[in-house]
């Protein structure tokens, strides 16, 4: 099985960050009554991107998804995110997508201030009404699900880590080579 595996190569710190700021807690500080489970089928929804367009979590089905949460003003979000875009332009063409959710409440104006000095190619998606956050029981940032190509949840790390480290691009290919 691969969760041990992937969890067993990754530091709970980041590119030299204290363990303080491997993850940020939510505003609301407190731990949400829903808890999606591994290996049950990621909860679907649809969201709009900085761009505009709506994006559902079902038009990825048959892809591997790195699902993040995020917000502008969580250290440890902003550190990994450099390593998310080399992992997702190494295996975009391979079947991987990554979805970065912004939770903030000001999302639709702070996010594209923060893209211009920090250009993504990934989308990002809006929930500026805290929806899918809750739908997922995210309450720590940056918080990623990784949902299997037939839409379970294989995995789900709390806190900042390096997306593009040789072993978690080698668990992305064992999910990619896996069974739809």
């Amino acid at each position: 099985m691969l969760k041990p595996l992937f969890l067993k190569f990754f530091p709970v710190f980041f590119l030299g960050l204290s363990l303080a700021l491997t993850a940020c807690d939510s505003p609301s500080q407190q731990k949400p009554a829903a808890q999606v489970e591994l290996d049950a089928e990621a909860p679907d929804f649809s969201l709009k991107t900085v761009a505009g367009d709506t994006v559902s979590l079902s038009d990825y089905r048959g892809q591997v998804v790195l699902l993040n949460f995020w917000a502008t003003w969580c250290p440890p979000c902003k550190a990994e995110m450099p390593s998310m875009e080399t992992v997702h332009r190494m295996l975009k063409d391979q079947g991987l997508v990554l979805l970065a959710v912004n939770t903030e409440p000001n999302g639709a104006r702070v996010v594209p201030a923060f893209l211009k000095e920090n250009p993504y190619t990934f989308p990002i998606l809006l929930d500026d009404r805290g929806a899918v956050q809750e739908l997922y029981g995210v309450y720590k940032f940056p918080e990623t699900f990784i949902i299997r190509k037939d839409g379970t949840i294989d995995d789900r790390v709390i806190g900042a880590i390096d997306w593009a480290h040789p072993e978690a691009v080698e668990y992305f290919k064992t999910l990619l080579k896996g069974p739809m």
